[in-house]
């Protein structure tokens, strides 16, 4: 009886020792939530949305509506964090064993199935509500009329919403099954491209420089998942005292930091593109709520300075008590800052006095001045996307490159040239005024295209990059685990860049794929929207980059070619590029006719004029950057050689060192044949 008992009352403490964890994070959770609704309630007020003008005899949603839209898309965006800051634990934060997750991270995924399927539903409620609003009409009567289809199928925010429902629904049913760290960052990277269309089709879409918004939302978007997502699951893993909390903190540490510096220089980007003048920060509902967000992002930065000078090294020492109240604080900011983006999303920004036609619609700017090579030089773009990759392209290798010569190891000037060098032409492609006139003039847009998939990849590829980040990383501290320089090792192995750097595909690709783009409705498309524009450009670098990695590549690859190989598949591809120009100069009707229509150009020729130009421009664009691959292979396979002769005379070496002889069978025949020779002449 005694036993019994003493064993009943073992298992009600521990039981109550589990519970006390996890009351503990339903309490932070209710704490964070009622702050992000508040200051939602507060902004809304601040700012207006919450009480419109309701003009008599015009449709009118309903407060139900009114109220019912932002806590949806409150509910949306957090269940979207949490589904991204769960997989980010299992695949980045927590240790793995050679590529499988661990126990903690399975079931963190297993978390990111429910969540994911909390943030479907919530996008459902977003979609029935913003139809609510949108014809005016209350919830109920949404609901039982036929709208809701077309809306979902047809309007760019309907769309945005359904991707999001079947995008949360793929990764709640994927992630019951990811059992690899490689299947929990895929469904990260999943989860990071659900969060973006919804805001890419708001205010963003509509500003007047629409490139530099959307870019600067995606860009913010982005780093603030990482950031609030990583941050809200390890508060969770701490209060629970999880196991190797303090690894995941110390790399979560590393990572919030650049998702703090991203989020800042975005979030003033995104700024600069809506707002035309400082003194609307100060003078607009719309700015005030820009200025208290910025209030409490400077918050979160002391918060975030003070964990790690004082909270990480208490848990280091085995005291995560410190460490754990403070997240849970920041968390707790950081969902009031959540709730204060939701308000700004709903109050509308000032009104742009600038004038607006409709190709400033369309390019963000006017139609430039006459082309000349003063304007080429002088009227430059700014591009946020690319500025960015080239920042990113640039500040990395220069760092791989330090650390190597930090410890002494050498690595090539003639790389890092090369490399800077295409990173170069890369930002006077996309940054001067080429890029700002190739969205006017056809045949600018075809000297950009062959730049960028033409010369910019040939540099970029004989700089090494995957050399000098296997040699520049450290591999990771626990065995089993996967670091940087693991996962680049596992992405050069994968079965996906195997396929891809096949020569037959990527030369299929490379071919191809510029024929599809110019001969179907993809390049209209791809000109219209600034997602598309910026996914037909990095499609240019990629695609030509994979080609020439197989033609003239120095980092390791699947497939190696032999030189002569390399010079027949160069010399099969380049004529397609001149057929492909011939078939522009030959025809009859320009290509994306309807977009250089509606921006009203008034000078230089024609369209049809102007594509047989970019037609001549792409037959004869080739021999710049044959002649340079030819050399570069001529160097290459007079480098081959000469290492092979050098490593042929090292064994010869050896080999007479071990027998006497020369080291080369042939020659010691030889001279065995003369010997016997002498032999015989001596002896007649």
């Amino acid at each position: 009886m005694t036993g019994r008992s003493e064993g009943s009352m073992g298992t009600a403490s521990r039981g109550a020792d589990r519970g006390a964890p996890t009351g503990r994070v339903a309490r932070i959770a209710v704490l964070a939530a009622a702050a992000a609704v508040v200051a939602l309630a507060v902004a809304m007020l601040a700012g207006g949305a919450a009480t419109p003008r309701i003009i008599p005899g015009l449709p009118d949603e309903g407060p139900f509506t009114r109220w019912g839209l932002p806590i949806s898309k409150l509910t949306m965006d957090v269940a979207g964090l949490v589904t991204v800051g769960a997989l980010l634990m299992a695949a980045a934060f927590l240790p793995g064993d050679k590529g499988m997750l661990g126990k903690a991270a399975l079931g963190y995924v297993r978390a990111a199935s429910w969540s994911a399927l909390c943030w479907a539903v919530a996008a459902a409620a977003t979609m029935v509500f913003t139809l609510s609003e949108s014809i005016g009409v209350p919830v109920l009567d949404v609901i039982a009329g036929n709208e809701l289809i077309s809306f979902a199928s047809q309007v760019s925010q309907g769309i945005a919403l359904t991707l999001v429902v079947l995008f949360a629904v793929a990764i709640a049913l994927f992630s019951r099954g990811a059992i690899t760290s490689g299947a929990a960052a895929g469904l990260l990277l999943l989860a990071l491209a659900t969060l973006l269309p919804p805001a890419l089709t708001g205010h963003s879409s509509s500003s007047p420089n629409h490139s530099l918004a959307t870019s600067g939302v995606a860009f913010h978007l982005v780093a603030l998942a990482l950031w609030v997502g990583g941050l809200a699951v390890l508060c969770a893993h701490a209060l629970l005292k999880r196991p190797q909390v303090e690894i995941a903190a110390a790399r979560f540490s590393r990572m919030a930091l650049w998702c703090f510096v991203a989020v800042g220089l975005s979030g003033v980007f995104s700024v600069m593109a809506r707002l035309t003048s400082v003194t609307e920060l100060f003078t607009t509902a719309y700015g005030l709520l820009i200025v208290v967000k910025a209030v409490l992002y400077a918050g979160l930065g002391a918060v975030g300075w003070w964990h790690r000078r004082r909270t990480l090294p208490e848990l280091e020492r085995g005291r995560p008590g410190a460490f754990a109240r403070l997240v849970a604080g920041e968390l707790v900011l950081m969902l009031a800052v959540v709730g204060v983006a939701v308000a700004l999303g709903r109050t509308a920004p000032p009104e742009s006095p600038l004038p607006v036609d409709r190709a400033f619609e369309l390019l963000g700017y006017p139609v430039p001045p006459p082309i000349s090579l003063a304007n080429l030089v002088t009227l430059w773009w700014f591009d946020l996307f690319f500025a960015v990759v080239a920042a990113l392209l640039t500040g990395l290798y220069l760092a791989g490159v330090w650390r190597l010569r930090r410890r002494g190891d050498a690595w090539p000037w003639g790389r890092t040239i090369s490399w800077l060098v295409g990173v170069l032409i890369m930002v006077l492609a996309t940054q001067s005024g080429l890029a700002r006139y190739a969205q006017v003039l056809f045949s600018m847009h075809m000297v950009e295209h062959m730049t960028l998939s033409m010369m910019v990849p040939i540099f970029l590829v004989l700089g090494a990059p995957v050399t000098l980040a296997l040699r520049a990383l450290r591999p990771a501290t626990r065995r089993g685990d996967r670091g940087p320089r693991e996962w680049v090792t596992v992405i050069l192995h994968s079965r996906a860049v195997k396929v891809l750097s096949h020569p037959a595909v990527a030369t299929a690709i490379f071919i191809v794929s510029t024929y599809a783009l110019y001969f179907t409705p993809l390049f209209a498309a791809a000109m219209e929207e600034h997602l598309g524009h910026i996914a037909m450009t990095a499609h240019f670098l990629i695609s030509g980059s994979l080609f020439f990695w197989v033609i003239i590549g120095v980092d390791p690859a699947p497939y190696r070619l032999p030189h002569v190989g390399r010079l027949l598949t160069l010399f099969v591809t380049m004529p397609f590029h001149a057929f492909f120009g011939i078939a522009l100069m030959m025809m009859g009707t320009p290509i994306a006719s309807d977009w250089y229509d509606q921006l009203g150009r008034t000078w230089g020729v024609s369209d049809i004029a102007d594509q047989q130009t970019g037609g001549a421009i792409a037959w004869g664009f080739g021999e710049i950057p044959t002649l340079v691959v030819l050399l570069a292979l001529a160097i290459q396979w007079w480098r081959d050689d000469d290492r092979r002769a050098r490593r042929a005379d090292r064994r010869a070496d050896a080999v007479a060192a071990r027998t006497g002889g020369s080291g080369d069978a042939d020659l010691d025949a030889y001279n065995d044949y003369l010997a016997e020779l002498n032999k015989r002449d001596r002896a007649q």
